[in-house]
């Protein structure tokens, strides 16, 4: 099961059959109370009017696509969460556990209100996710990580695959010596990853993409082989890129039409079923590819 949903989020997770999801990762709105928005450009090489230099010192030219983003204010946030919230929690399975990316302005909020739903006694870890790039403040401590919440379904009986984290290198490999040092550590719940790179290989050109390394992290410590996991916030698609690497079975939602295009050309590798979409084109270099598409859930 591999599906990309158009819709609102609620009435398709009302539909979804109780404890029927393995593993659920939601990267919300943060509330900023702005637009988000990124730019979308191609370039083309083009030595006589080339506005930048690439490989081998070789002119390119920049062709403007467009720009693609979602207006990122509520008036009442919580209250647009929490139904969602609570659908989530009911069609965990019982060893399920559920992940919300969230930033530093409302991670307190979303976590008394998912302690209201799942229990306190429910709450795992808070991750820090930290990153070290963009622009730095003068007026206060520069803000450069998120906030990532895990709630188990039974905090008894949960999936944490400790075998597959991965394992990184110590920040003094001198004091443990070089059978530790050359095997590393494995994280705890502070994670370094650098954002998706502005002209990495990884960019979609969606505006909140989040980092393929952070979500396969997740995907591979919380679920099996298999599994079917769900992010109804979904945006870029990360989650089902990594669902799909690593043999697990997926549903995105989004009610973004830019979103679905975005995971629609991003995901064609992996077959995913369209559902709710009128028929989309992924272009190509060479021709467009029409994807299947149902109009039921």
């Amino acid at each position: 099961m591999r599906k990309i949903v158009f819709g609102d989020n609620l009435a398709v997770l009302a539909g979804l059959d109780t404890a029927s999801v393995d593993l659920i990762y939601v990267d919300p709105p943060f509330n900023t109370g702005k637009r988000q928005e990124r730019q979308q450009i191609k370039t083309v090489h083009d030595e006589a009017a080339g506005d930048r230099t690439g490989f081998a010192g070789r002119s390119y030219r920049t062709i403007r696509l467009g720009k693609s983003g979602y207006e990122d204010a509520f008036d009442d946030f919580m209250g647009f969460l929490a139904p969602r919230f609570e659908q989530a929690h009911r069609v965990l399975t019982d060893t399920g556990s559920f992940f919300c990316h969230i930033d530093y302005r409302e991670v307190h909020y979303c976590k008394v209100l998912l302690d209201q739903i799942f229990g306190r006694d429910s709450f795992m870890n808070e991750i820090i996710w930290a990153y070290d790039y963009g622009a730095r403040s003068k007026q206060k401590w520069s803000t450069k990580h998120d906030n990532i919440l895990w709630y188990a379904k039974n905090p008894n009986d949960y999936t944490f695959n400790f075998e597959e984290m991965d394992r990184i290198p110590y920040m003094a490999p001198g004091l443990v010596g070089k059978e530790k040092a050359a095997r590393g550590k494995t994280p705890t719940d502070v994670w370094w990853h650098t954002i998706v790179s502005p002209n990495g290989k990884e960019k979609t050109g969606y505006a909140t993409q989040k980092p393929l390394g952070v979500l396969e992290r997740i995907v591979k410590i919380h679920s099996n082989p298999g599994d079917l996991l769900l992010d109804f916030f979904a945006g870029s698609g990360t989650l089902g890129q990594a669902a799909a690497k690593h043999n697990r079975n997926y549903i995105l939602i989004d009610n973004n039409p830019q979103a679905i295009q975005t995971m629609t050309t991003r995901l064609t590798p992996t077959n995913p079923t369209l559902i709710g979409c009128e028929t989309l084109h992924t272009e190509t270099d060479e021709s467009p590819t029409t994807l299947e598409t149902e109009t039921h859930f």
